[in-house]
């Protein structure tokens, strides 16, 4: 499984770089605008700043929800750096600017993603990526890991080769979860990848085996 960051922030990404398990970033203009960046030229230059921090994908997204402007945007985010995936959200003009850009060569993340139709949907017109939002789904008392295992067991059927990027991760069961059902990639807050490594257990024996060492000095 691969291990995404959703974040504009770069001392997170560095946080999690030096952790070296760190496989690429998601971000969105809220994100951005989060960490204070705002403005056309200075998002497009953070993007290109967070490309220059990893060493795998990052996704960028498009604001336009038309065909022409979708791919108007998309290509010049593709510009920018071989890294980008061009993010796009799940309505029929974006389907067919997946399909454009899939055919152009152009790395895409479907994202918006609730069902296991639209995934469908994504994969059949070339996504590279799909992005259930499975805290979202959790928020209104649906199965987001229910999903993420239709969605894998569908595009297993067909041999679709566009990847499962679990979105809306909010804690450490989440990624869990999506690891046994097959998820591809899951992106998320670098909290929840960093607690992947705590437990009790494993405090209380480090605090046991420090305490011993002083006593054997």
């Amino acid at each position: 499984m691969k291990f995404f960051i959703d974040t504009a922030n770069l001392e997170q990404i560095k946080q999690a770089e030096d952790l070296g398990v760190l496989d690429g970033v998601t971000t969105n203009p809220s994100l951005m605008a989060k960490e204070g960046i705002t403005g056309q030229e200075n998002i497009l230059k953070h993007y290109v700043n967070i490309c220059n921090s990893v060493s795998g994908d990052v996704s960028a997204e498009v604001i336009a929800v038309d065909f022409e402007g979708i791919v108007k945007e998309g290509e010049a985010l593709a510009e920018l750096h071989p890294q980008i995936v061009v993010k796009v959200p799940m309505i029929p003009e974006g389907i067919k600017a997946i399909r454009y850009f899939s055919n152009k060569g152009i790395k895409t993340n479907c994202t918006l993603i609730f069902s296991s139709g639209q995934a469908l949907l994504a994969a059949k017109a070339g996504a590279t990526y799909v992005s259930p939002f499975i805290g979202r789904l959790d928020d209104i008392s649906q199965d987001g890991i229910f999903l993420i295992e239709e969605i894998r067991h569908i595009y297993d059927n067909y041999a679709f080769e566009t990847e499962i990027l679990a979105a809306s991760v909010r804690h450490p069961m989440h990624i869990i979860n999506c690891a046994k059902v097959g998820a591809d990639v899951m992106t998320g807050p670098l909290s929840a990848i960093i607690a992947l490594s705590k437990h009790p257990l494993t405090d209380s024996g480090l605090e046991k085996f420090l305490a011993d060492h002083k006593k054997g000095n």
